[in-house]
């Protein structure tokens, strides 16, 4: 069975990147520019090498995607929208982008210009795919958390209103939801939502189960997934009805680039032609993978959920190809039974399961074969060899060989990648003849011969003969696919002259390929400040969320009007709400995060409790609680007027909390470019680190692979993560088994809170985490003074200082 081939797409971080890309079969790349982009660390190209990439892209047949993936603040959009006509006029094919106000402001610029919804916007079921088509979206990338099957359910559920769908197949896995993921932002100033990831989930930990290390062995790397390879699943991913597959790598070599694209066009090529037939992936093809880049290969969630394999945990780093255990060592050789082929000049690293220790490695200088035993050997003084003993894993990292083979593919001068082109050539005696040409988009271009067609009593132009002229395309961007012969009779033409006609026809398709495409721009620019209510004058409303019944009795006990509750058990909503009305109190509930096919029993045992309004915190809750009181939480990624007029309007929230990627002048200028009624800024909290699908209780604390087998550890013992500098970052998981850590310090916006006051903020939310109730009676107290002119906010941080035994930390705030 024939099934219509999804569409490879290759990232590409440089212009040697892009070339290896095209070379080895991508059908479309993306890349990032200067700025706005959710990988700064990659060479990336810049707004004035646009129009010859394009042109050079399109001359290939080849689709390019500009990723626009990252928040932009409000001070930031006169210059997003600059950049964005820069792309549009350049004809690029789309824009990948993260922001809705950056949706929103693309429309203003063009109305049919391609937006593509980012992996960023952690779409994760049928109302995410609803969410970004209605918000003008041509595509989306779906979460990696999803499975073969919830991509499924997400087909059906959309069948009417279907949204072409895209999916990470192979590359590097973030442990967190992207756009989700605050642990850079939190404990260095590097926001990944900003481009600047500093992988902290790539560092060793320790678990710490009620106050006590858990020996995990060589275990240390807790959350440092496995990368994906969805190579072995290719019969699948076709009939998934999946438009596009995509691989990670924007800070890869091209070497990774040339490689992967490579071993996956020939997969997709195989299973296309021929899937009920398509065997076991060759193991070349793995062995080319895992020398480009591994640090493990595992199918990540595309299978579904399991702890156990998603993250082995003994390394965080590339390891690439096993090549056995280390059974001897003597000074400058260790003895082994390998398990993959090794030859002098490859780099190999030594694994002892001592995360703690620098690692030992270096080139192989000889290998000698003694039946099943290899002996190899190093140079002298390469390896520190009271580090390496027997039991120690042995990784080949490198291959010269490989390497050069592979850089070959895309170098100067190699031959070309071949997309097939479909020729039809008509003609009769005494006309000209005339060639057609079309490639796989649909670009046609015509010629005709300069001579007329003679008959012929030898060496007629027949299929076969016109196949083997026309089909000379060596050295060109095509090969031969179809050809369609509608010649009349029999008739000759000379071969320079079919010769010329196949030159004429292959520079015409280049050049038409290469012509930019034209979208609709609007000149009139974006306005930086949307509509809204006069600021209000009301006085200052301080609002605490809670995580235990324990706190919201002391929060009540404090007299605070409106109270959040986010509590793991979503059963225990309905004697919250009980406890707040009979105080007089206002409170809002949170549903978990992330929302997925199948758990709308979440949302509907939420609902049940009766609450005066939710925190919605996904496109699901947007949906499910539209006739609700609707509070929208940080993890709408609210960062610029743009995005908060749409959300606000479109779904009547009664305000939005602030993103907690932004610091306080950027925090300023949102202020400034909206109504500050909108907006709730968090001034107190622990922030949340990573939020993930991986569940560090399941791993590591049980044998089992998900919920169901787990024995939930999650609900007998309190976890903590202790990092290097020997914080103990505390570990949560909500209903949907998701886990989030928690920095260990609170973070305080005490120092700040009078100027956005001063601003026309009026609602400041306070949230607690494991707070004894006697604390978070004299927090609240403390911000009250504050707020009340009592205490200064230099007065306020120290005095939070002596509250918390590991102290506060102002985060990403300062300016």
């Amino acid at each position: 069975m024939a099934w219509r081939c999804p569409e490879l797409l290759a990232p590409a971080g440089d212009w040697e990147c892009a070339r290896a890309a095209v070379e080895n079969g991508a059908d479309a790349v993306y890349f990032g520019l200067e700025r706005f982009n959710a990988r700064l660390r990659a060479h990336n190209f810049t707004e004035a090498d646009l129009p010859e990439l394009m042109a050079y892209l399109h001359s290939r047949g080849v689709r390019g995607y500009v990723t626009f993936n990252t928040l932009v603040f409000a001070d930031e959009l006169a210059s997003a929208e600059r950049s964005l006509r820069a792309i549009v006029a350049a004809g690029v094919d789309a824009a990948i982008v993260q922001d809705i106000g950056v949706c929103r402001l693309i429309r203003q610029i063009s109305p049919d210009f391609a937006i593509h919804a980012s992996t960023q916007m952690t779409v994760t079921s049928a109302a995410g795919v609803d969410f970004v088509r209605e918000l003008g979206c041509a595509l989306v990338v779906l979460a990696r958390e999803c499975s073969l099957a919830e991509i499924a359910k997400i087909r059906t559920a959309t069948a009417e209103r279907p949204l072409p769908l895209e999916i990470f197949v192979h590359g590097a896995l973030c442990v967190a939801y992207s756009g989700q993921c605050l642990t850079s932002e939190a404990l260095g100033g590097r926001s990944a939502n900003r481009g600047e990831c500093a992988q902290a989930c790539r560092l060793p930990y320790e678990l710490v189960a009620d106050g006590e290390r858990v020996d995990l062995g060589e275990r240390a790397y807790l959350l440092s997934p496995q990368d994906l390879a969805g190579i072995d699943l290719i019969p699948e991913l076709l009939p998934a009805g999946l438009a596009s597959l995509k691989i990670e790598g924007r800070l890869k070599s091209p070497e990774y680039v040339a490689s992967v694209t490579r071993v996956y066009r020939q997969a997709l090529d195989r299973a296309a032609a021929e899937l009920e037939k398509t065997g076991p992936v060759d193991p070349a093809s793995y062995y080319a993978l895992e020398m480009a880049f591994s640090r493990g290969l595992s199918t990540g969630w595309l299978e579904g959920i399991d702890n156990q394999r998603l993250v082995h945990a003994r390394y965080g780093k590339k390891r690439g190809v096993y090549l056995g255990e280390v059974l001897r060592v003597q000074e400058g050789t260790v003895e082994l039974v390998l398990e993959a082929p090794l030859k002098p000049g490859d780099g190999v690293v030594f694994d002892g399961g001592r995360p703690d220790e620098p690692e030992q490695g270096g080139r192989v200088y000889m290998v000698e074969m003694h039946h099943s035993l290899a002996r190899v050997g190093f140079g002298r003084g390469d390896i520190r060899w009271r580090r390496v003993q027997p039991g120690d894993k042995l990784w080949k990292t490198s291959d010269p060989e490989l390497e050069r083979r592979v850089r070959r593919s895309f170098a100067p001068g190699a031959a070309p990648f071949q997309r097939p082109v479909h020729l039809q050539v008509s003609g009769r005696p005494g006309e000209a003849l005339v060639l057609e040409a079309q490639d796989e988009s649909g670009r046609l271009v015509r010629v005709q011969s300069s001579l007329p067609l003679a008959e012929a009593h030898k060496h007629t132009l027949d299929t076969e003969r016109l196949a083997e002229q026309l089909g000379r395309l060596g050295g060109t961007p095509f090969k031969l696919g179809a050809l369609d012969n509608h010649i009349e009779g029999a008739v000759h033409l000379p071969v320079s002259e079919l010769n010329r006609l196949r030159r004429e026809v292959v520079e015409r398709l280049i050049a038409l390929r290469a012509e930019p495409l034209r979208w609709q721009s609007h000149p009139t620019p974006a306005a930086p400040r949307v509509n809204g209510e006069a600021p209000t004058l009301a006085e200052p409303e301080l609002i605490a969320l809670v995580r235990s019944f324990a706190q919201l009795d002391a929060v009540l006990d404090s007299g605070l009007r409106t109270v959040y509750c986010e509590l793991e058990d979503v059963r225990q909503y309905r004697r919250a709400v009980e406890r707040a009305r009979a105080a007089g109190a206002t409170l809002f509930v949170a549903p978990p995060r992330i929302a997925k096919m199948g758990e709308e029993w979440i949302l509907s045992q939420v609902r049940a409790s009766g609450a005066d309004g939710y925190l919605v915190r996904n496109y699901d809750h947007l949906h499910y609680f539209a006739s609700e009181r609707c509070v929208g939480d940080f993890s709408l990624n609210v960062a610029n007027p743009l995005a908060a007029k749409y959300l606000k309007e479109r779904y009547a929230l009664e305000r939005l909390t602030a993103s907690y990627d932004l610091n306080v002048a950027q925090l300023s200028a949102l202020l400034a470019g909206a109504p500050p009624a909108w907006f709730e800024i968090t001034i107190h909290q622990h922030m949340p680190l990573f939020h993930m699908e991986h569940c560090v209780f399941c791993a590591f604390l049980s044998e089992g692979t998900d919920h169901t087998n787990c024995g939930r550890p999650c609900e007998r013992v309190e976890v903590q993560l202790r990092d290097r500098v020997g914080s103990a970052h505390p570990l949560k998981a909500d209903a949907g088994c998701r886990n989030t850590l928690f920095n260990a310090r609170a973070q305080s916006a005490a120092e700040y809170v009078q100027h956005l006051v001063g601003l026309g903020a009026r609602y400041l939310r306070v949230e607690f985490l494991n707070d004894p109730p006697e604390r978070v009676g004299t927090v609240l107290d403390s911000y009250r003074k504050l707020l009340a002119g009592q205490m200064s906010g230099s007065e306020l941080w120290r005095e939070l200082k002596l509250f918390n035994q590991l102290g506060v930390t102002r985060g990403q705030l300062p300016y």
